[in-house]
């Protein structure tokens, strides 16, 4: 099969926002710091050592010390969390949700970008000590983004109520969910060893946070991946003074909403509100709104004062929790962070808040797309090779898909470009005619070859419906090859879990991926299994 590559811009499945930011295109230039190259991390590293404190690495240290007593820690983990210790340490951070079971493949792409970025600048930068970051977003409380996964295209639903941070979530209830999973995995090795992983993770452990830092502790411990749960009075109590500001002044809404002047021309990925807190308790998390002089939480009968809710800060910072907009700050206040690695989506709500930043005086990480990729069986690449289609195709649209088959396949050509060129060299010499007499007949002229050039256009369009019943069994083997590519038409990344290609490969299946995958590239990675 034909080893085109598919950059990410003409894959068909980044928005125009995600283009230009990759094309550097002069119109974002001013929405981020610099752009991700290993040349530029120098002054990256500059800037931060001199922005990040030693009393902030002592109380990160600490957290993920205790966050850590319960998990079997590999020593490069270990290593890593004590060179955070130190000012020549830095950081490359990716945030998920606590999905089931990891939820879609992308979230195995956002952990080996970093693990993988960490090594590249470790070898291009030897002075300094680079640690890969899973930052959990527990704080979330989107519960129906995070309570199923795919596997072989069925879905497998947590049936769960949750109202408050889904960190905190008690896990009961899963060991049914696990029955009916294990149904469908089979009895083989690999099969064994995900029943056991899931087990381990969720029956094992009380609540989601410490559940997925075990599965993702399970998958990348031994590549010194550190998993870090934000939701934790010390690590607030650093982030305190951006919540005060955040309170009194709404900066984060003044500036980020100028940024979104810039970005007219795009869809915007979040917009920003008043205040952009949370309240949270074990069930709850609303919003705080300021309304008649007062702080008010919303859906609840709970109102302060400013100097009450100035109180409550200072006593219990953890009731405080970030929106999407104000998490990114509180993230590189809290760690010693080079650059963010994340999708589209995220990439595109970083690029409105780095003004936000500038206003009070954090340094604004550098942002990297994620690997994208698209694992294939060595059977459908033969498939592909026997059918003629080059991966090109197999990204495009299904219609276009259908189309450039249909071409290739036909003992005769289906482009009537040439008929149509000798019919308009026909009317030029009419036209020559018509601009000799009067004015009504060039019109006739004109009206007669859009009608006739209209007609071998919908002959052409008629002729490839024709053809495409012909070879209808072709066709329908090529689409159901991109079917299984890119279930419901989507990227295979963002629908299929991770146990659906461990069950065939198993334990090769990170190695290979952590091998295969160069995060300072620019294209989708297509892995022959």
């Amino acid at each position: 099969m034909p080893t085109d590559c598919i950059s990410y811009q003409n894959s068909g499945y980044f928005t125009p926002l995600m283009n230009d930011y990759l094309n550097q295109k002069s119109n974002l230039r001013s929405l981020y710091n610099r752009f991700p190259t290993l040349e530029n991390f120098e002054a990256q590293i500059q800037e931060k050592k001199e922005g990040f404190d030693d009393k902030t690495r002592a109380t990160l240290v600490s957290v993920l010390q205790q966050q850590y007593q319960n998990t079997a820690v590999s020593d490069l983990t270990k290593q890593n969390i004590e060179a955070l210790k130190v000012n020549n340490t830095f950081t490359i951070t990716t945030g998920h949700q606590l999905n089931l079971f990891s939820g879609p493949l992308y979230f195995l792409y956002k952990i080996i970008s970093t693990i993988n970025l960490t090594k590249e600048l470790k070898a291009k930068y030897p002075a300094s000590n680079f640690v890969p970051i899973y930052w959990m977003a527990t704080e979330d409380h989107d519960f129906d983004e995070i309570n199923y996964f795919s596997f072989k295209g069925k879905k497998f639903h947590w049936e769960a109520e949750s109202t408050g941070p889904v960190g905190r979530l008690t896990t009961e209830g899963l060991e049914h969910f696990l029955e009916i999973y294990a149904q469908e995995l089979g009895a083989t090795t690999n099969a064994t060893t995900l029943k056991t992983l899931f087990k381990e993770t969720y029956l094992e452990h009380q609540n989601l946070a410490d559940a997925t830092r075990h599965l993702a502790n399970a998958l990348f411990g031994d590549y010194g991946l550190v998993i870090i749960d934000a939701d934790n009075p010390d690590l607030k109590q650093l982030f305190a003074p951006y919540i005060k500001e955040e309170l009194l002044q709404q900066t984060s809404f003044k500036t980020v909403t100028e940024s979104i002047k810039q970005l007219c021309e795009y869809d915007i990925q979040v917009n920003p509100r008043a205040i952009n807190l949370f309240y949270i308790e074990d069930h709850l998390r609303e919003r705080i709104v300021f309304d008649n002089g007062n702080y008010k939480v919303n859906n609840t009968k709970l109102e302060f004062s400013e100097s009450e809710i100035l109180d409550l800060l200072t006593s219990n910072p953890e009731k405080f929790s970030p929106n999407v907009i104000l998490r990114p700050l509180y993230q590189e206040v809290i760690l010693p962070n080079l650059c963010y690695i994340g999708g589209g989506g995220e990439i595109a709500y970083w690029l409105e808040l780095k003004s936000f930043f500038d206003a009070v005086k954090v340094p604004f990480p550098m942002l990297l797309v994620r690997n994208s990729v698209l694992l294939a069986t060595e059977k459908q690449v033969k498939k592909a090779d026997k059918l003629g289609l080059s991966w090109a195709d197999l990204f495009s649209k299904q219609n276009h898909l259908e189309n450039v088959l249909t071409k290739k396949l036909s003992a005769f050509p289906i482009d009537l470009t040439s008929q149509k060129e000798q019919l308009q060299k026909q009317f030029e010499h009419l036209f020559e005619i018509a601009s000799q007499t009067d004015k009504s007949f060039t019109g006739a002229v004109k009206a007669q070859e859009t009608k006739q050039i209209k007609g071998l256009e919908n002959l052409e369009k008629r002729l490839l419906k024709a053809q495409k019943r012909k070879l209808h069994d072709q066709i329908a083997r090529a689409t159901d090859l991109q079917n299984k590519l890119f279930p419901n038409k989507s990227l295979q990344e963002r629908q299929a879990n991770f146990s659906e290609f461990y069950l065939e490969e198993g334990s090769h299946l990170i190695p290979k991926l952590i091998h295969e995958l160069k995060p300072l590239e620019q294209q989708f990675n297509i892995l022959v299994l």
